[in-house]
């Protein structure tokens, strides 16, 4: 299959199927949204949802996180994965909000990710989340996903993914495939046990074609 027809393929099954796609993170505003992915990095979104409800009524905007320390903010986030240097993110990220941004979070990527624990993929998720930037934020379900379903090709780096994508699909359609791949990673397209005799979408999956042997062309 072209790979033209399988990102169309692609766009029209989730358009028609998961049209209004989102996180998985619970928050309430663009500071909150923040947090949370800072803190959802090689950690899961359930688990981060159980954390942040106490963090967030402890800490509700950057100012007030501004003046935490690191020993406070870890005492509510000791469960997620490294703790110690995510609290230590989340106080700089705050006092940097304050200082560089008046408290406000930007909707810049390059700006975002000056801030302490933002990487790219976290600066594009906020972007596109919040702001609705075309942007593609790359994760580990993306880019398995992607890969996978043969979106992109010898893409050996996120950002080398994302570049892929973004020039393939259309423009109105970045914020939410993130979240159409996020999800079908989540759900079927697992790491290790990808359930594909249940995926809806083999039709158009190249390791479907590859692997299994089946729908060749």
């Amino acid at each position: 299959m072209l790979k033209k027809v399988r990102y169309e393929e692609f766009v029209k099954y989730f358009s028609a199927h998961n049209p209004n796609a989102e996180t998985e993170l619970h928050f309430s505003t663009p500071f909150e949204l923040l947090v949370a992915v800072i803190l959802s990095a090689q950690c899961t979104d359930k688990r981060i949802n159980m954390v942040t409800p106490a963090l967030f009524e402890r800490f509700p905007d950057a100012e007030s996180l501004a003046a935490a320390s690191a020993d406070e903010v870890f005492s509510y986030i000791k469960s997620v994965s490294y703790p110690n240097n995510k609290a230590k993110h989340l106080v700089g990220m705050a006092k940097m909000l304050m200082t560089d941004f008046g408290g406000v979070v930007p909707s810049d990527i390059k700006e975002l990710q000056k801030l302490p624990g933002v990487g790219r993929k976290t600066a594009n998720v906020i972007a596109s989340v919040i702001y609705n930037v075309p942007a593609m934020a790359v994760d580990t379900h993306v880019f398995r996903v992607a890969d996978r379903i043969g979106l992109t090709s010898n893409a050996k780096t996120p950002l080398a993914a994302e570049k892929q994508l973004v020039k393939y699909l259309p423009k109105d359609t970045l914020a939410i495939a993130h979240h159409w791949l996020i999800l079908h990673g989540r759900y079927f397209c697992l790491a290790r046990n990808p359930k594909c005799d249940v995926c809806p979408i083999t039709y158009f999956c190249r390791y479907f074609e590859r692997i299994r042997g089946i729908g060749k062309k």
